[in-house]
């Protein structure tokens, strides 16, 4: 429920969020052209009223015709009139790139903008909910959005920031009779790049790799396995996977997407399989596993993925690149609503698929033998989770190999055994990398096969007899390799997590920090310079005195043509407000983005060091 509660939130702040992004600019350009057209209209009409009341040359009628002419003709609407007895008055009022004509058209450009919003919005909307429909109408639906919602949403972008560049000028010269020039020109740089950005990103192709972490298993070194699946496949009456590829991840799975793996390109079907699950499993219990996932082959669902995915990843990427692009933001929600609603039909598909696919496999082995076996995998794949993040939250260095899978197989009999596994498998799911997998406990009542909790324990702790494993020649070795590689990335990311906690304290945390975070220096203008490390920023000006992180409560960057300054915000109070160091950074040049970087880097790597502290001092 509380995890329902979440993506109701999620998916109700990401709507509000679309609205503001849709509409938020063209409506606020909208309400400042109504308003200053209605204004014109007023002051204009009365001008014009006033000139002719008192013209001495007109008489009383040609008066009363005169201003009758005038109020049905307001300067608000002369950009529209087309009548040829109007025309004199529209090439007075409207010419082009006139005030008028200006706000005319931003007028008529921020009302069709709002009206594109709309569309595009309802448009997610109805393709949305026909994803929910079939599997031929989803892919269809998905096609046909992917390519509205990636084009209109950089026609929205062009447009919104035209409309801001429009503003940046207008707003100012309307209220005030003047203009700032840095102003627009930052308007204009900020609308320029996310133009480049949202149409360069449009046409760019995105990459779609599907690498498989693992190792070919040939037939010659699983004779028996590959017999095996050959006549599982014959019973689900598919066609058998074209390869098989054996790794360390918790999970089987098959798919038709092209992948790699080692660098080589694989097509038609893959069936993964995991050598540390297949040592925990019996051949019956393995069987009901391959049987499910052949089961997804037969039923059309990695047909379905593999057409599906690479346009899934492509969107997603496109959406988030959006999102990095300054302006490019109006696009992004837009697309993350659309997604979110995609999301929810293709979860509820998935469950639909996965019990089918439970309902196959404990047909063709036995209601007990799948159940059994998703209790296994479950209960690898937490304690191996809660292994690994115990190791991760270490706050020393790991030295050598680690032994992941040793302590695991070792430490799972005993853990099944205690009250937190019971815990952990009360709403424990399956894994697996393309299908939001249901809850245990719905899998079983779906084969009609319940285990009660006090024998999860029992099922868990008993060692197969013979294993699948036993039948690959080359398991031993390609798990020491994999596991040899994933233990190396393991440690390095480990350790790099230590170069963000630690403070440091000792020589050898300080070595660890240095590793990752060394002292950057940046040479300014007269042969001074400005160096960055993990303590803070050290000016050789004005002394050479360091600004500590500890001290910093922002930073902000000014831009200026006699030379950058970086203004820092301090904790304490000065005497007109919080106090502020000005750091003169005359000469930076061509640096400017890398010292940004670095700044934002090394205070960023001081906040979560300060975050860690605080909740280590929270725990009990």
């Amino acid at each position: 429920m509380a995890l329902a509660r979440t993506v109701h939130a999620d998916l109700l702040r990401v709507f509000v969020l679309t609205l503001v992004s849709l509409f938020a600019i063209p409506a606020a350009t909208l309400a400042f052209t109504e308003y200053a057209l209605r204004s014109q209209d007023a002051e204009f009409l009365q001008a014009m009223e006033n000139r002719i009341a008192k013209d001495a040359r007109l008489s009383a009628a040609d008066k009363a015709e005169a201003t009758a002419f005038y109020r049905s003709h307001q300067l608000s609407k002369a950009c529209d009139a087309t009548a040829p007895e109007d025309r004199n008055f529209h090439d007075k009022v409207c010419s082009p790139y006139s005030m008028h004509w200006q706000f005319h058209w931003a007028d008529r450009a921020a009302l069709w903008t709002i009206v594109l919003g709309a569309a595009l919005l309802v448009a997610a909307l109805v393709l949305g909910a026909l994803a929910f429909a079939n599997r031929g109408l989803r892919y269809a639906s998905f096609v046909a959005g992917w390519r509205l919602m990636t084009v209109s949403s950089a026609v929205e972008v062009v447009l919104q920031s035209a409309m801001l560049v429009w503003l940046s000028f207008w707003l100012t010269a309307y209220f005030w009779h003047s203009y700032y020039i840095k102003l627009i020109a930052i308007a204009g740089i900020a609308a320029g790049a996310a133009v480049f950005y949202a149409i360069y990103t449009l046409f760019k192709k995105l990459p779609s790799g599907n690498e498989i972490e693992g190792e070919l298993v040939s037939q010659a070194d699983a004779p028996r396995l590959w017999e095996r699946i050959r006549q599982l496949a014959g019973r689900v009456k598919t066609t058998p996977p074209d390869q098989i590829v054996a790794g360390i991840d918790t999970n089987f799975f098959v798919t038709e997407a092209p992948c790699e793996v080692k660098g080589r390109p694989l097509q038609g079907r893959t069936l993964f399989v995991s050598l540390p699950l297949l040592r925990v499993l019996d051949q019956t219990e393995a069987d009901a596993v391959l049987a499910h996932e052949l089961a997804h082959l037969g039923g059309g669902d990695t047909r379905s993925s593999a057409a599906l995915g690479p346009k899934l990843l492509q969107f997603d990427q496109y959406t988030w690149k959006m999102r990095s692009g300054g302006l490019t933001i109006v696009a992004h929600y837009l697309l993350r609503l659309y997604r979110m609603i995609f999301a929810f039909a293709l979860a509820r598909d998935s469950r639909e698929r996965e019990y089918k696919a439970d309902r196959v496999a404990a047909g063709l082995t036995a209601p007990h033998a799948i159940v059994q076996s998703l209790i296994k995998i479950s209960a690898y794949a937490s304690y191996r989770n809660d292994v690994e993040q115990k190791l991760f939250e270490q706050d020393r260095e790991h030295d050598g190999a680690l032994g992941i899978a040793r302590f695991v197989a070792d430490g799972l009999p005993p853990y099944a055994n205690s009250p937190a596994f019971i815990e952990a498998m009360k709403t424990a799911g399956v894994p697996h990398p393309y299908d939001s997998h249901p809850p245990l406990l719905e899998r079983m009542r779906n084969v009609g096969h319940h285990v009660p909790e006090s024998a999860y324990g029992g099922i868990v702790a008993t060692a197969p007899q013979a294993s699948w494993a036993d039948e690959i020649e080359t398991a031993d070795a390609i798990e020491q390799r994999l596991w040899s590689e994933y233990e190396q990335r393991f440690v390095q990311n480990h350790e790099l997590s230590l170069a963000y906690r630690y403070e440091p304290a000792t020589e050898e945390e300080r070595a660890v920090v240095l590793r990752h975070f060394p002292p950057i220096g940046f040479a300014l203008k007269n042969g001074e310079r400005i160096d960055i490390s993990y303590e803070g920023m050290h000016p050789s000006a004005d002394g050479g005195s360091t600004i500590a992180w500890d001290e910093v409560k922002s930073l902000t960057y000014k831009d200026s043509s006699f030379g950058d300054t970086l203004i820092v915000t301090h904790f304490d109070k000065g005497m007109l407000g919080a106090r502020t160091t000005k750091v003169k950074l005359a000469g930076l040049g061509k640096q400017k983005e890398n010292f940004k970087g670095a700044v934002g880097h090394y205070w960023r790597r001081h906040q979560i060091m300060r975050a860690q502290q605080q909740q280590h001092r929270q725990q009990p």
